[in-house]
């Protein structure tokens, strides 16, 4: 009798999460003009006006991208199959009155982006980023979510997601926000997966590729995820507690995607139209590396100002220094502990980052936190009007990774490390997933490193925009800042065009010698001293044949009008960065020690 009365007590319970469940069906006959068919439905609607809407935002993402321009052939039915009326409030939302306590919509979708933003539907694959894919109300975000994908069997699709599988192609997700943040790829894809102990928790870590490449290739690149995965768990000592026991890598290398990737909760996006076979196999393996980093620092270390996500207007966040800054930093050093680069390759990969963020005149605006908030300028975000980045803004990636590389090296003047800080932070916000701000995280490194040390970072390099010494860093470590100071500058980029004559391609550098002269982005170099470019010369290797303090009368034309200048060639402001056996010395035993330390290599 007890256990009929449970079974009873199961049996109802499981009828009121059904009834309360809104369902979601998807398919693709139309994949060749990339489009979807999408039916939703709404039971047990409690007002008399059901809302639906489209995000206007996805989660990684931190600028407005209008999902809903891309819907059509909306709409709405009550229970009976009845056409219901629909109101627009707005250019987002769809308003459905009339009702009888349940509502199906139905519209189309126009999806022929594949990355980690937007979606992509063809006869090779649908790739989906759920919030530019599905309708939603935002009433009822906190129902359980059923979804179909009707696959193509004609195509061989298969389904991968980080949601929870319910029978064949149906998969369920607890709310809303664990549906929005659920990419989906559907296609004949690769999948590999092995296994990881954490804590006595065993997960699976599966790749799902989606390529024109061969098993054997596949093979390959799955070996390198898994030397990423094992080198990163070691930053933090413990994978996270991935839901379901799974952590998927959806991976689109395929010659109609769009370079990306984006972070999920127990899943990531990475798109390229770089095969394996032609340069991926190394060019590719970074995103990995950057992307799964993710499941700790921004997934589960969080920053208070992104929760919740709001899927209505833009994410401001003051923290994407850290969250995506020192995920950057560690992307590459990643792949040098991991033995997929070489020590060299990693130094002499740090030198592009270094120059932009020592050398923009944007840090006499803006200090990291004010960085982080432009990212709904910049991320994937577009204008129309011309703006001045080049002098105001500086990558948040950038910053932040310069600052993580500071920071390292500081720790480990004191015979500390930026990884311990890390699992400080990890143990103490992340593993609980409680939210951080950037005082905790000043904090935190207060009671790491000592009060003295944490308020002098985060006052001079967080709060202001200050440069730490890397030149005394760098060389604890064994690596060389060097500056040539007899290379010429002149402070723009310019594109050599058929006519000889050299177009500015972008706005000079705030105290630039060609800032300092006037010339602008727009403007046509036709003549330097009276004379025209060589054929088949670019124009940084022209200036290079001048020396510095050398005064050039530079002829050009704006707006129509003839005009010259003179530019006063100084020296240029860049840096190398390289290993000190470069230079033909040996490093000091304690040099090798202290970058064994750091990179984890002999």
């Amino acid at each position: 009798m007890k256990f009929f009365l449970t079974t009873i007590t199961i049996f109802f319970v499981s009828l009121i999460i059904q009834a309360q469940t809104n369902t979601y069906e998807i398919s693709f006959e139309n994949a060749a003009h990339h489009e979807a068919e999408i039916k939703v439905n709404f039971p047990k609607i409690k007002s008399d006006t059901l809302s639906v809407r489209m995000s206007r935002t996805s989660p990684g993402r931190y600028a407005l991208h209008e999902f809903a321009k891309n819907v059509y052939n909306f709409k709405a039915f009550n229970s009976k199959g009845e056409l219901l009326k629909v109101i627009r409030p707005n250019l987002y939302a769809w308003q459905i009155v009339g009702h009888d306590g349940a509502v199906t919509i139905s519209y189309t979708l126009f999806a022929n982006r594949g990355d980690g933003t937007y979606s992509q539907i063809d006869e090779t694959h649908a790739h989906l980023n759920i919030p530019a894919t599905f309708m939603y109300s935002s009433e009822y975000a906190s129902r359980a979510i059923e979804v179909n994908f009707n696959v193509r069997n004609d195509l061989s699709w298969k389904v991968a997601t980080q949601l929870s599988l319910v029978s064949g192609t149906k998969y369920s997700a607890p709310n809303l926000y664990y549906f929005m943040d659920s990419p989906t790829e559907i296609s004949n894809f690769h999948l590999r997966e092995f296994n990881v102990t954490s804590n006595e928790n065993k997960q699976t870590i599966q790749l799902a590729l989606h390529h024109n490449g061969s098993e054997q290739e596949t093979d390959a690149y799955f070996e390198k995820v898994k030397k990423v995965v094992l080198a990163e768990r070691e930053v933090f000592g413990e994978l996270p507690d991935f839901d379901y026991g799974n952590y998927t890598f959806l991976a689109c290398y395929i010659p109609n995607a769009s370079r990306d990737g984006m972070e999920h909760r127990n899943s990531t996006i990475l798109t390229s139209t770089r095969s394996l076979a032609d340069g991926g196999m190394e060019g590719n393996i970074g995103t990995v590396s950057h992307e799964f980093f993710h499941a700790w620092n921004v997934e589960r270390i969080r920053p208070e100002t992104l929760e919740p996500f709001n899927f209505e207007e833009v994410n401001m966040s003051g923290e994407l220094w850290f969250a995506e800054g020192f995920t950057s930093y560690y992307t590459n050093l990643i792949l040098c502990r991991a033995g997929l680069i070489t020590p060299e390759e990693y130094v002499e990969g740090l030198t592009g980052t270094f120059n932009y963020v020592w050398n923009s005149p944007a840090r006499t605006f803006f200090n990291p936190i004010e960085m982080s908030y432009q990212a709904p300028f910049v991320d994937a975000a577009k204008s129309v009007d011309p703006v001045n980045r080049e002098n105001t803004f500086i990558s948040y990636y950038s910053y932040g990774s310069t600052l993580g590389l500071a920071l390292d090296l500081s720790l480990r003047e004191k015979s500390l490390n930026l990884d311990d800080y890390m699992k400080l932070v990890w143990q103490t916000y992340g593993k609980k997933e409680k939210p951080y701000t950037i005082k905790e995280l000043q904090q935190t490194l207060n009671g790491y490193a000592g009060k003295d040390f944490g308020d002098t970072f985060f006052h001079d390099f967080i709060y202001k925009s200050n440069m730490p010494n890397y030149k005394t860093l760098l060389e604890a470590v064994g690596v060389v800042l060097h500056q040539n100071l007899e290379a010429p500058y002149f402070g723009i980029s310019a594109a050599i065009q058929e006519d000889l004559n050299g177009v500015v391609k972008s706005n000079p550098k705030i105290g630039s010698p060609a800032y300092k002269a006037g010339l602008d982005q727009g403007d046509v170099i036709t003549a330097i001293n009276g004379k025209s470019f060589p054929n088949g010369t670019s124009f940084t290797s022209y200036i290079e044949t001048f020396k510095v303090g050398d005064s050039l009368k530079v002829s050009y034309n704006r707006f129509g009008q003839e005009k010259t200048t003179t530019v006063l060639l100084e020296a240029n402001p860049t840096y190398t960065l390289f290993l000190i056996e470069k230079n033909g010395k040996k490093p000091s035993t304690s040099i090798l020690e202290n970058r064994k330390a750091w990179l984890h290599v002999e």
